[in-house]
């Protein structure tokens, strides 16, 4: 008889140690992509994963190092979903997460922004409140607001004169 629970805590715990293709040091349990995973008829994995953002380039590589990693694991069967409700949040990364980006020199987002209505378009840069990730100084100024990926800003500090990259807020 198929133990569906054990089943499905053996392959979280392997789910939940796949990173992120494009920020290593998180796993996608802490950037708060990985929503589910259960498992489906005659003990198929399937694995709910959201994406940071609309047509966000590494949703392929997640699915796949998800699939290889708990196909290694000995799951013969693997499926991922991507569930786009309720929208992933920068909110959703977790106080693991959030340490691991500033041990990497990476600022991690503050809070998301709160919209009960329309989105109004505003082609000025956003205002953040944010301290450089290596001297700690408020002194910061933007750069670009896109860096390597879509989800990150350029700072540098001009205290300490270091460039660095800020996980932008969703």
């Amino acid at each position: 008889m198929l133990d569906r629970e054990a089943l499905r805590e053996r392959a979280y715990a392997v789910a939940r140690t796949v990173t992120d293709p494009e920020m290593p040091m998180l796993t996608l349990e802490d950037l708060g992509v990985l929503r589910e995973v259960d498992v489906a008829g005659e003990g198929e994995v399937v694995v709910a994963i959201t994406p940071t953002y609309s047509g966000c380039p590494a949703m392929a590589t997640m699915r796949d190092d998800l699939v290889h990693r708990l196909t290694d694991a000995g799951f013969e069967e693997v499926r991922v979903k991507v569930a786009l409700s309720p929208a992933w949040s920068s909110d959703w990364i977790t106080e693991r997460g959030r340490r691991a980006l500033a041990d990497a020199g990476l600022s991690a987002p503050g809070p998301a922004p709160r919209r009960d209505g329309p989105i109004t378009l505003d082609l000025l840069p956003t205002r953040r409140s944010l301290t450089c990730p290596r001297c700690r100084s408020a002194a910061v100024e933007l750069t670009s607001e896109f860096g390597a990926t879509a989800c990150k800003a350029l700072y540098r500090c001009t205290d300490c004169l270091e460039p660095f990259e800020h996980v932008k807020e969703i």
